[in-house]
């Protein structure tokens, strides 16, 4: 009876993908829990709603309450909000209360530095956490994926979140060389803003522009694909509500800068990686994670620059925190790529 106690409370831990866009929550034993946007409201200082809730409120809020989106760049922001955001989606999903706190994992951005690694775990522990360890999301999103990181040779993906794309080369369970940049699904609604504003004078809201981008966007022409799509906002000129068409092709021809900020962060990472892994990478190719590896056309625009096998992981949105989650069951391997304190 007491192992069974033991084990119930050990099946409270949980992994987080505390990404810009969204938070995903893992519970040992349940699997994905929780995927909700990384959104926001409060009133007086109290959480009114969070994730879809506070979505659903973004750009229609009256003064007396806030919205926000505490995450930027995958990284905290707004300490006091991504506190309470998260105290809010663990407390969630636990479904009772136990003795013992759970451990947390929680996945950052390899690129994160020492003030945002302690405000990632202040957070986590004011949250509830017993113990918060942190791991780099190149590392997690191959686990989701399924490679074997803990076995010498190379393996190499391309994390597209929200706020940051991580492209990294691993080999027994570290990362050999990883380029990280803030430019991601966040930089490409802003471009899909600004091109329609500078078209069209129209302004749209971010929301709008995500949806866009989602059906009217990709990396690479699609033969035989002539999509358009009616986009309403507000006329810069007059300042009424305005329809307008747009097309895919000017879509795609408005993504193209951020675009390709990722693909040269590909080659640079090629570029600096030992020849000996070079030649794994040859056979293997690079998997692609990420919400933004949903982008259609971006596996043949990678693959026509870089001339390599691309794979788009299976379930490319929960890759990264099930990598995590699997961590859950493996100490011996938390502790090996766990970010020091």
């Amino acid at each position: 009876m007491r192992l069974t106690s033991l084990m119930g409370f050990l099946a409270d831990d949980l992994a987080v993908d505390l990404g810009t866009a969204n938070t995903l929550v893992y519970v040992r034993g349940q699997g994905i829990v929780l995927n909700e946007p990384s959104i926001v409201a409060m009133k007086d200082g109290a959480v009114l709603a969070a994730g879809h809730e506070a979505k659903a409120m973004l750009g229609r809020a009256p003064g007396t309450i806030s919205v926000v989106r505490p995450l930027r760049h995958g990284v905290i922001a707004d300490f006091d909000s991504t506190e309470k955001m998260l105290h809010y989606f663990i407390a969630k999903t636990r479904q009772r209360r136990s003795i013992v706190h759970p451990r947390v994992v929680v996945t950052v951005p390899s690129g994160i530095t020492q003030v945002e690694k302690r405000a990632v775990r202040q957070s986590a522990r004011q949250a509830g956490a017993r113990e918060a360890f942190l791991i780099e999301e190149p590392i997690a999103a191959a686990l989701g994926a399924g490679l074997p990181v803990a076995e010498p040779g190379a393996n190499m993906i391309v994390d597209i979140g929200g706020g940051t794309t991580e492209v990294a080369v691993m080999s027994l369970s570290g990362i050999v060389y990883c380029k990280s940049v803030r430019i991601a699904g966040d930089e490409m609604n802003a471009s899909v803003i600004q091109h329609i504003r500078k078209s069209y004078s129209l302004l749209v809201g971010e929301r709008h522009a995500e949806e866009i981008k989602l059906k009217l966007g990709s990396a690479y022409p699609i033969p035989g694909e002539h999509l358009t799509m009616e986009v309403k906002g507000r006329d810069l000129i007059v300042g009424i509500p305005k329809t307008i068409l747009v097309t895919g092709e000017e879509i795609r021809e408005a993504l193209r800068e951020p675009i390709m900020a990722i693909v040269s962060a590909v080659h640079t990472c090629l570029e600096q990686i030992p020849p000996e892994l070079a030649a794994d990478i040859v056979d293997k190719g690079i998997v692609v994670s990420g919400g933004g590896a949903l982008l259609r056309g971006l596996g043949p625009l990678l693959h026509d620059q870089t001339g390599l096998p691309i794979r788009v992981s299976e379930d490319p949105l929960t890759c990264v925190v099930r990598g995590a989650g699997c961590l859950l069951d493996d100490v011996k391997l938390l502790s090996r790529v766990a970010l020091p304190s």
